[in-house]
């Protein structure tokens, strides 16, 4: 979604974006998860921290470039372009384990403008300008959950799709932020899709990505998702912060 030497240590970008990139909403206290009841202050801020945030919506952008370094400059000579269309840079990064896929996100004040830039044939003049190599998947998702904290130099971002949201949310506030802190993962952000409210978006700051990667590809956290109604294989990537 998790700023260019960058707009990601800018401090309003930093709070939305390290929200932006994860498994989960900010802590939860449910009675189902008795750590959580014993939670850190740490905890107890990022909660009251996002129940006083407004909801905003984002644009995510995948996609594979040939030259990372020539791809980010002409990045950074279209900023005016994606600022008149109501686009503001939050995140860049790259993929943990093939640093050429990037992803970026860019919280959107105007959904309308947004789409008409990005079916627009400059886009894809500037892409191809760029070195992307890759067919770009976009995502509109609205945040209605995210927490501040420690700027991550590594997130985690899942998307997948659900049979019920609400549903789904109830497993998930079940499961805990706290049981997500001990497998490496600090809850960031929780969107909902835009053109379809059952596509769920997760991003998590990563503390430890050996335990993270453990963790959420095990059986353990396969029979959660199966049994909070998440359909087909989702969709699951770790980042570092893009320079």
């Amino acid at each position: 979604m998790r700023k260019f030497k960058s707009i990601l240590r800018t401090v309003p970008a930093i709070i939305i974006a390290t929200a932006l990139f994860s498994c989960g909403g900010p802590a939860t206290k449910t009675s189902g998860d008795s750590t959580a009841n014993s939670g850190s202050d740490t905890s107890k801020k990022d909660t009251m921290s996002a129940a006083a945030a407004a909801p905003f919506d984002v644009l995510v952008v995948t996609h594979t470039v040939k030259d990372y370094a020539k791809w980010k400059s002409v990045f950074d000579s279209n900023s005016a372009t994606r600022k008149a269309a109501g686009m503001q840079d939050l995140a860049v990064g790259r993929d943990v384990d093939s640093a050429n896929n990037i992803i970026v996100a860019f919280k959107i004040s105007d959904l309308a403008k947004a789409k008409s830039m990005i079916a627009g044939p400059k886009l894809k003049e500037t892409m191809s300008k760029a070195g992307v190599i890759s067919k770009p998947n976009f995502g509109y998702y609205h945040i209605i959950r995210f927490s501040g904290g420690a700027n991550p130099k590594q997130w985690a971002v899942v998307s997948h799709k659900v049979k019920d949201f609400d549903a789904w949310l109830k497993v998930f506030d079940n499961e805990g932020a706290a049981k997500r802190a001990n497998e490496g993962f600090v809850d960031r952000a929780l969107g909902r899709g835009i053109d379809d409210p059952n596509m769920v978006h997760l991003v998590f700051g990563v503390t430890d990505i050996a335990k993270a990667k453990a963790a959420i590809f095990s059986d353990e956290k396969k029979k959660i998702m199966m049994s909070a109604g998440v359909i087909g294989a989702p969709d699951i990537r770790f980042y570092n912060e893009g320079q």
